[in-house]
């Protein structure tokens, strides 16, 4: 099967023309998402544009020097990347450049004029991210992709998007602990819209870890309702003790609509097809082994 085909069916079955592909931490196999859909997007005649949200697909990792997997885009792929890191052969066309600054200098727009490898470098900000999804949509794009980073989750607020979630072994000290924490993030990012007809206390600004034991020592039974999933500041195991005590909602829910599973790591290695059916039944998300280019269905 093609899973990229199988991932973007799903982000845009909902309307959504921004996927964003959030990792549950380093080496979870991000830029090979990226890389599947945004070769099937362009393959189906798609107009696309990538970004990131960190620095994404350089060919060593800067902490470790290890080997990466390269994003190689094809020709007529619009990208906003940091003006340092575009290729320096003539293999793309710059359409703008932007007032923002990425870690490696301005923010520009460029057009892929020949297949080449590509690093991503864009907006440090929720705003920013937003302002050059914007733009590549003035470009003509029918279709985004942002390559994501769960630190930086609070650019998913306010925006349509479709939201895949990547886990792996890397990071992970075994298999249950990668399970869980995938599970936790998808249960926060998947947070209900508040029911307004029901009594409810409305959090202004993030919701943490402090004001949530607040509430479950007073034993709250009414809604707790945050703007977005991405002000609740609490992750892991953290998170579902106070989802399994208080009645947590927002009023702009996002939408997940995929898990992918990376299970071999640079610490560790989980059996592919049981990996993935644990990912599928703890997130209730069709999950998928892009390597394998395999589904387990939830």
């Amino acid at each position: 099967m093609r899973v990229g085909d199988a991932l973007l069916d799903l982000a845009r079955a909902g309307g959504a023309r921004s996927l964003f592909v959030v990792g549950t931490g380093k080496n979870v196999g991000k830029t090979v998402v990226v890389r599947a859909v945004a070769e099937r997007a362009v393959a189906r005649g798609l107009a696309l544009g990538i970004t990131s949200l960190g620095h994404d697909g350089e060919s060593a990792d800067a902490l470790d020097a290890q080997a990466k997997p390269r994003l190689r885009l094809a020709p007529g792929t619009l990208v906003a990347t940091a003006r340092n890191v575009l290729p320096r052969h003539p293999a793309s066309e710059i359409l703008d450049l932007s007032d923002l600054q990425t870690a490696a200098g301005t923010l520009l727009y460029a057009r892929v004029r020949r297949p080449a490898d590509y690093e991503l470098v864009g907006p440090p900000t929720a705003s920013g991210i937003r302002s050059a999804v914007a733009r590549l949509f003035e470009f003509g794009c029918e279709q985004t992709i942002v390559d994501g980073a769960i630190d930086r989750v609070a650019a998913l607020a306010g925006g349509e998007d479709a939201i895949v979630v990547a886990t792996g072994a890397s990071g992970a000290a075994s298999q249950a602990e990668a399970v869980e924490t995938v599970a936790a993030l998808v249960r926060r990012l998947s947070l209900p819209r508040y029911d307004p007809s029901q009594p409810f206390v409305r959090v202004e600004g993030a919701l943490t870890a402090a004001l949530a034991a607040r509430f479950t020592e007073s034993a709250e039974r009414h809604q707790i309702v945050v703007g977005d999933p991405t002000q609740i500041a609490i992750a892991g195991k953290a998170f579902d003790r106070v989802a399994d005590r208080l009645a947590l909602r927002c009023e702009r829910p996002l939408r997940v609509v995929a898990a992918t599973v990376a299970p071999i790591g640079r610490e560790g290695y989980f059996e592919p097809r049981g990996f993935a059916r644990a990912v599928a039944e703890a997130t209730g998300l069709p999950t998928f082994d892009v390597f394998a280019a395999a589904m387990v269905a939830a």
